[in-house]
């Protein structure tokens, strides 16, 4: 699904995000394109392969200009973090060293609190083949690492963005429960809509011969109701299967009526 709502607050800010030499302009614009969807915009990049900007990335970035506009490049990784406060480092396999190491949740969770306090933030993500050096993990504050699969731990750098600011999202949420917009409020109908609606597609339905043979009209009205009663249907919903079968009625009156009337020879 692509797209925006321009009638909804379009949110910004959030932790850096610090792509370390990518390759692809794709794989920017799907970083940026993740970005948008939760929330994130400030995107660096440390000596991208292929140069800035990128249509490329543009393109595949699905209409998150504004990420991809206020993209800012740097020549080394050390300048690209000098002015944040605290770093994560993303990677999917074991380091050497004394860095603590956090979960998605926690580091989310680590990152939100520094952020609402007033300090600059960031995640550092690797290249598209080998990731983060030892050396480039060793600038970072802590290590957050994503529970893969031991044996294919692999991330394309947008799905590892995408997972990151799917968390970062969450920490903003006033319960994990909340959704960004709810189902249509409706109510649930009587027991006088519900027989209501029987009596009008039983009319319908014997009209037209629905019934045969005859000896077994009770037990098939019996089996008819038996499948409307078997969820809540709401008034709304009533008002819908009315409407559905009001519209059948009136294009089958064209018809002579009784021409399909039952038969009690059927069987």
């Amino acid at each position: 699904m692509s797209g925006t709502n321009s009638e909804l607050e379009l949110l910004t800010g959030g932790p850096v995000v610090v792509l370390v030499e990518p390759q692809l302009g794709e794989n920017i614009g799907m970083v940026a394109r993740a970005m948008a969807n939760f929330g994130l915009s400030e995107l660096r990049l440390v000596n991208p392969r292929d140069g800035w900007p990128s249509e490329k990335a543009r393109a595949a970035a699905s209409k998150a200009d504004h990420v991809i506009d206020a993209v800012q490049v740097f020549d080394t990784l050390e300048e690209a973090i000098a002015d944040l406060n605290f770093v994560y480092a993303t990677t999917a396999r074991m380091r050497d060293g004394f860095k603590p190491v956090r979960s998605p949740i926690v580091a989310s969770k680590t990152l939100r609190a520094k952020y609402d306090a007033g300090e600059k933030v960031g995640v550092l993500y690797g290249r598209e083949k080998s990731g983060l050096s030892n050396e480039e993990v060793a600038l970072a504050d802590e290590v957050v690492t994503f529970p893969v699969n031991p044996a294919f731990a692999s991330l394309n750098i947008a799905q590892a963005v995408l997972l990151m600011s799917y968390e970062w999202m969450k920490t903003r949420m006033a319960s994990e429960d909340e959704t960004l917009f709810t189902a249509v409020e409706q109510t649930p109908a009587t027991k006088e809509e519900l027989f209501g609606f029987h009596e009008h597609i039983e009319e319908a339905l014997d009209s037209r011969g629905y019934f045969r043979p005859a000896a077994k009209k009770p037990r098939m009205v019996e089996n008819l109701r038996a499948v409307w009663s078997r969820r809540a249907l709401t008034s709304e919903e009533i008002k819908v299967l009315r409407g559905v079968v009001s519209s059948l009625d009136r294009f089958s009156r064209k018809k002579p009526r009784g021409a399909g009337k039952p038969d009690d020879s059927d069987d």
